[in-house]
């Protein structure tokens, strides 16, 4: 299953995602050549803000020989001021780049790029559509804990606008036997269309309002931030910020042999009191995302 552009994690099956996988454990070993991507150029086009997807990606292409151009707001400081169009700023930097990764306000903002595109895209979140390559780190990070089998994940927090956990839920999707259990409140739920794939996948999965049953039998717990920057109004997004907090009395009432994820930023969903325990495994995460990165180029580049 060869695909050119990286938009979505629909366009992922099981056997590329082992390839990807395979890949990306070959070069956490050091078995790979450094020069890769000698000679071409990323460039890294965000109409958001970000400092992880940026810098992740900025720093795999370098650790692969390549080199890369950036704009972190393309939407303040671009010609997207000025009313250039999407498709417009993607044709003029085919001129410059071999590859892009676009992250942009809109869903589905990455799919109508590639469109115009003569070079890879890869989706690097796409409002609160998807971010497909957080949810292949994710699952690289689930995997290198857990075999695919049995094992419940519990994803928490704002599932509606949470781009991460769309995408990582169809990826799981995949694996028969994972049990997905969705925690938020009824006004942040999964969306109705995520819902309706993953029953007619026939995938196992609850929801839930009520935060210490969901995680008491939780092997990965997938804690996401309520986000302030999806909500119209402040009154709004303080309604649910804190609605679910995980801290040292939380711990004493899950699985020792959990783990708990966050695709970060955290606000204060996560104590920094959790950080130093065992089972809090995200910022492994980040490491995670710069080798599962580099495999992506490597792959879309065909040096794997």
């Amino acid at each position: 299953m060869a695909i050119k552009h990286v938009i979505s994690a629909r366009q992922f099956d099981v056997k590329l995602l082992e390839h990807i996988f395979l890949l990306t454990e070959r070069i956490k070993k050091g078995r790979y050549n450094k020069n890769a991507l000698a000679g071409k150029i990323m460039a890294t086009l965000f109409y958001e803000p970000s400092t992880r997807t940026r810098l992740s990606f900025e720093s795999a292409m370098l650790r692969l020989g390549g080199k890369f151009i950036s704009t972190e707001n393309a939407a303040e400081f671009s010609s997207a001021a000025k009313g250039e169009t999407l498709q417009d700023t993607v044709r003029v930097v085919n001129s410059y780049a071999d590859v892009i990764v676009l992250r942009h306000f809109e869903p589905g903002a990455s799919e109508f790029a590639a469109k115009y595109s003569k070079v890879p895209i890869i989706n690097a979140g796409d409002g609160e559509g998807e971010h497909p390559t957080q949810a292949i780190l994710d699952l690289y990070t689930i995997f290198s804990k857990f075999a695919h089998k049995n094992i419940q994940v519990t994803m928490i927090g704002d599932l509606t606008y949470g781009r991460t956990v769309h995408s990582l839920s169809q990826l799981l999707s995949l694996y028969p036997g994972i049990k997905l259990v969705f925690c938020s409140p009824k006004a942040l739920a999964i969306p109705s269309k995520l819902k309706s794939e993953l029953s007619s996948r026939k995938i196992d999965f609850e929801e839930t309002e009520d935060f210490g049953m969901s995680i008491k039998s939780a092997d990965v717990i997938y804690q996401t931030r309520i986000q302030k920057e999806r909500f119209k109004s402040q009154k709004e997004y303080q309604k649910y910020k804190g609605t679910y907090i995980i801290d040292n009395n939380v711990l004493k009432n899950i699985k020792k042999s959990a783990v708990i994820m966050h695709p970060l930023p955290r606000v204060n969903e996560i104590a920094e009191e959790v950080d130093s325990n065992r089972r809090a495994i995200y910022f492994e995460q980040v490491k995670n995302g710069i080798y599962v990165r580099m495999a992506l180029l490597l792959y879309l580049f065909d040096k794997a």
